[in-house]
């Protein structure tokens, strides 16, 4: 096995004397037990002088990452440790049975920034990795070792108590009380494990810690709150330079809509309410800007913005859900490009009857459609996308006086958003404003809307190293729980189209 990092060497020399040790100890025992053999047939005196000469070639092996560590690494700052070419290999493991013959392990910060960024490629990372392989970053046979993690201290204001609508955090009285509040916090860790098996299969595991936006209770101290999952694992069978369709079996993003941001940190409305992620199978054309997706998605509640009963209840025990996308990218120049695209998907969240909980089954399947494009030339990139249930959310009817005059009403989420790139400091940098809406019930209705404006500044300090500020205001406040009400006295509902809040938050992102 070899390591490689253009940062620090996944080996040390003592550890390399303690195995040239035991490899000495092992040629002594030999020898021992060689002597106290009493046979003298050929055959066996020649297993012995066979043990001995593999023996001979681990040791030549280990003095050679001797002189691999002394010489401390190649030109440009790569420090590698070469256990043995592939024969030696084979020959130390014979006897040990078959292994996983892994070359390389590696930490790639500029990939693990890409793929654990929560605001671009939100569903389409499995990409990432293929082009990655096609390009040369990621060679066979090699395991990716990578992580990140985002701090943020925030103020916010509020002109209703207890009722703050920004969503990168739950929004209840559990989390914000008063009208002012403030933290310095982690808001997530993530850590990731990518490894190409051969030249047709590439597996991904993402853990994830993110103890503001967990779906356990209490607050962001509690244990349920405080607990690590996988965030998305599984395995792609493709190769781009030899066929331009690929298989993804796993738990991973759906592929409904763009869901992406121009924001640094905080995430688009749209993806609030309609960004997936689920178990199932994947299977993606991508040649020549043309890209299709089909994903056959597990039935029952998945873990996000996914749902179709199965005979009334929520066991995931059939795949009778799906998502179909395609999108078209025209580049021009040496910088420049557009994309258009549109999805459709069997079965949403917003499914529910009154009262409206997480992940409760539902009678019926609801439908989403979605349109979406992007806009880049030089320094100036523009995203816009618009998507909508095709039926009614049942749970936004509250049959009870007075607020059984405000009928169910379908649930439309969109945004917009433009970024300006240039150099400070000699640094990239972005600036970046969007405003995006989430839409679910009539005119008039304490759940009508809740809308969202983000103004933000991201600088760079490396590629996988981001500092950014946001300005953000949010007007409305309608939490998906209990939405038209059900948690408190009948006929009233927290939700309060009047509530707005507006909060400054500064950060860093940072991936190894």
């Amino acid at each position: 096995m070899k390591f490689t990092n253009d940062r620090k060497p996944l080996s040390s020399s003592a550890g390399i004397a303690r195995r040239m040790f035991a490899a000495g100890l092992m040629a002594t025992t030999a020898m021992t037990a060689t002597v106290s053999v009493q046979a003298t047939d050929d055959d066996k005196l020649g297993q012995i002088l066979a043990r001995l000469e593999r023996l001979e070639q681990e040791n030549a092996a280990l003095k050679r990452e001797v002189n691999a560590l002394k010489q401390g690494g190649d030109a440009a700052g790569t420090q590698e440790v070469v256990v043995a070419d592939a024969s030696e290999r084979k020959s130390a493991s014979k006897d040990a049975g078959d292994i996983l013959d892994v070359d390389v392990v590696s930490i790639n910060s500029n990939l693990s920034y890409k793929m654990l960024d929560p605001t671009t490629n939100i569903n389409r990372k499995q990409e990432l990795l293929l082009e990655a392989r096609r390009s040369g970053e990621l060679a066979d046979n090699t395991v990716t070792l990578g992580g990140a993690v985002t701090a943020i201290a925030d103020y916010w204001h509020s002109n209703t108590e207890n009722k703050f609508g920004y969503l990168m955090r739950h929004p209840t009285p559990n989390n914000q009380q008063q009208k002012d509040v403030s933290e310095a916090v982690i808001h997530s860790a993530q850590l990731s494990v990518t490894a190409t098996l051969g030249d047709w299969i590439t597996t991904y595991a993402e853990m994830l810690y993110d103890p503001e936006q967990s779906f356990g209770a209490g607050t962001i101290t509690a244990l349920g709150r405080n607990q690590v999952q996988l965030r998305k694992g599984y395995v792609i069978v493709g190769n781009l330079e030899k066929s331009p369709v690929y298989l993804t079996l796993g738990k991973m993003a759906t592929p409904f809509g763009l869901t992406d941001t121009v924001n640094p940190f905080t995430a688009s409305t749209v993806w609030h309410a309609f960004g997936g992620l689920a178990y199932g199978a994947k299977v993606t054309y991508a040649d020549n800007g043309l890209n299709m997706s089909f994903e056959a998605v597990q039935g029952g509640a998945q873990f996000r913005s996914a749902n179709v009963h199965n005979n009334g209840t929520t066991v995931p025990s059939k795949l009778n859900n799906y998502v179909i996308d395609a999108n078209y990218t025209h580049e021009f120049g040496t910088d420049g490009f557009a994309m258009v695209g549109g999805s459709y998907q069997r079965g949403t969240a917003y499914c529910q009857p009154f009262p409206v909980v997480h992940f409760t089954a539902c009678n019926e399947v609801n439908p989403a459609w979605a349109a979406y494009g992007q806009f880049k030339s030089g320094p100036f990139l523009v995203m816009g996308e618009f998507a909508k249930t095709t039926k009614e959310w049942p749970g936004t009817f509250n049959p009870t006086p007075p607020l059984d005059v405000f009928a169910a009403s379908k649930v439309t989420s969109f945004g917009i958003g433009g970024k300006y790139s240039f150099a400070m400091n000699d640094k990239p940098t972005d600036l970046s404003l969007e405003f995006s809406s989430f839409i679910s019930g009539p005119e008039g209705s304490p759940w009508r809307r809740q809308d969202q404006w983000v103004l933000g500044l991201a600088h760079f300090l490396s590629p996988s190293i981001k500092g950014f500020a946001e300005l953000v205001r949010t007007n409305g406040y309608a939490p998906l729980n209990f939405i038209s009400g059900g948690n408190q006295a009948p006929g009233t509902t927290h939700s309060d189209i009047d509530a707005n809040s507006t909060g400054i938050i500064i950060g860093v992102n940072a991936a190894f």
